[in-house]
């Protein structure tokens, strides 16, 4: 029987098939097209995700294939009227390494995370459609449907629908998909070879309500266009940017050669009403639909497979309900916020405000917690400015590479907690890397803001779990969510 089966191959279906793989589960992953997606769409990458990529060991294919962003500039006619970029480059600190958006097209994104996964010992199987399924206590039903519409039956423990915003997952168990859709706010967006201009900056002009865009596409000879759709249907999408490309500029000397991809964007502002039905999980736009503004979308769903990733590997390990429990209601509240970010974004477009280009650290996604969720446990009775549930931050470098990989980090700082570094070391087998920071290590201390004598349990999606100063609550911990084969401590004397 397949352990998990994950219908959809975008940026989400692929983290998580990358993560369930690296922990050596058996996962099969489908996509109903008969060729990988060609687009730019979702180009931007958040800081936090760049974390998530830094730990699946794809992050300096990333940097190589995009760069930060690029200067915009508005003309009228050929006078510059405003010129600005959505961020200014941060340099990194002690606790974030990656600090700034990285701009990737959204198809090279998803042929690394393809690389990662083929070395993983997995290949997506393309022109293979979810049609239907059936669930039970002990596994579900799929139904798969081949391009020739031959089906066939797939036993699967899990099954997770990383299908898109028309989900077939989601219509098939009957979850509401609540929400907005206004189809006077239309855009078109389209990837084209252009000729008669440099790359040395993105331009706009602007002609009454409208105008267009071209702003060169990372990594590529392309340019992503950015206009309204034509009002003529029937117009081809090369002629109609053709001709407004010309009228907004007034000049004759840009020419649009090719258009390789394209799409009207429709506002369409979606949230599920669950994100789990028993054995079936819906991640990415199966389960949230987000506006474009904010680059929210694409890293909301590639989150949800980071998160998701861990605990089928350990429930299917014997874990406890709790950990898939707490899917939804981590995710959700995650989902939700995005959703308030872009939409807000959304509406100072529409407003017409200076600051609508802006992007503030908002975006980042570091300010993403799950305290006071089922997994987080702080025992302090005045909690520090890191709580269970937030991000674990670095320490210049040091703590993310054993962060890295598919086990949990305990962190034990001040020398008293020597025994129980060793005792964790000998008893949890390698699910668990413990290390002790030593007095030197000020950084880590400081960016924790912990106290002497403090162990800090650390998840695999790099959210702390556990702050605590007693050994035994890290056995207790661990066995509320793993059950009863938990280890138990052997303290050395």
């Amino acid at each position: 029987m397949t352990e998990v089966l994950i219908a959809g191959a975008g940026p989400t279906g692929l983290t998580l098939a990358c993560e369930l793989a690296v922990r050596g589960i058996e996962v099969r992953i489908v996509d109903r097209a008969a060729e990988f997606f060609g687009g730019s769409r979702a180009d931007g990458i958040q800081p936090r995700t760049m974390e998530v990529f830094a730990d699946l060991g794809v992050l300096d294919r990333i940097v190589a294939a995009g760069d930060l962003g690029i200067l915009m500039r508005a003309y009228q006619g050929e006078t510059v009227v405003w010129e600005g970029k959505m961020t200014e480059a941060e340099e990194p600190t002690s606790d974030v390494p990656y600090p700034n958006a990285w701009f990737v097209p959204q198809f090279r994104t998803e042929e690394i995370l393809r690389e990662r996964l083929a070395e993983l010992g997995v290949r997506v199987e393309l022109s293979t459609a979810l049609v239907d399924f059936t669930q039970d206590d002990d596994g579900v039903t799929a139904v798969l449907a081949a391009a020739d519409g031959r089906t066939a039956q797939e036993r699967v423990r899990y099954l997770v629908g990383a299908d898109g915003g028309r989900s077939t997952v989601r219509k098939t168990l009957g979850i509401d998909f609540p929400g907005e859709t206004d189809d006077s706010t239309t855009m078109l967006f389209a990837d084209v070879r252009v000729e008669g201009i440099g790359r040395d900056h993105g331009r706009i002009w602007r002609v009454g309500e409208g105008g267009v865009g071209l702003t060169p596409l990372a990594g590529t000879d392309l340019f992503v266009a950015v206009a309204r759709p034509p009002s003529n249907a029937d117009e081809p999408v090369l002629d109609y940017l053709q001709r407004t490309v010309q009228e907004a500029s007034g000049r004759s000397d840009i020419v649009v050669r090719e258009v390789t991809w394209h799409t009207t964007w429709r506002e369409n502002t979606r949230l599920a009403t669950r994100f789990r039905d028993g054995r079936v999980f819906l991640v990415g736009d199966a389960g949230h639909v987000h506006p474009p503004t904010g680059g929210q979308g694409m890293n909301t769903g590639i989150q949800d497979g980071y998160n998701l990733g861990w605990k089928l590997a350990a429930a299917l390990a014997g874990g406890r309900d709790v950990l898939l429990d707490s899917f939804e209601p981590e995710r959700m509240a995650a989902a939700r916020k995005a959703l308030d970010i872009a939409k807000n974004l959304l509406e100072k477009h529409r407003r017409g405000d200076e600051d609508a280009h802006v992007r503030g650290p908002e975006l980042r996604g570091f300010a993403l917690n799950y305290r006071g969720g089922p997994l987080s446990a702080d025992d302090r009775p005045t909690p520090g400015a890191v709580q269970a549930g937030d991000r674990a931050p670095d320490a210049a470098g040091r703590l993310f590479p054993l962060f890295r990989g598919p086990h949990w980090t305990l962190l034990a700082f001040g020398a008293g907690q020597a025994g129980t570094v060793a005792a964790v070391n000998e008893s949890f087998g390698g699910t668990v890397h413990a290390y002790a920071v030593a007095d030197t290590d000020g950084d880590a201390w400081a960016n924790y803001d912990v106290t002497d004598g403090t162990l800090v349990l650390v998840r695999p999606d790099g959210y702390v779990g556990l702050v605590t100063t007693s050994a035994e609550r890290i056995t207790e911990y661990w066995t509320a969510l793993h059950g009863a084969a938990s280890p138990s401590l052997a303290f050395r004397a």
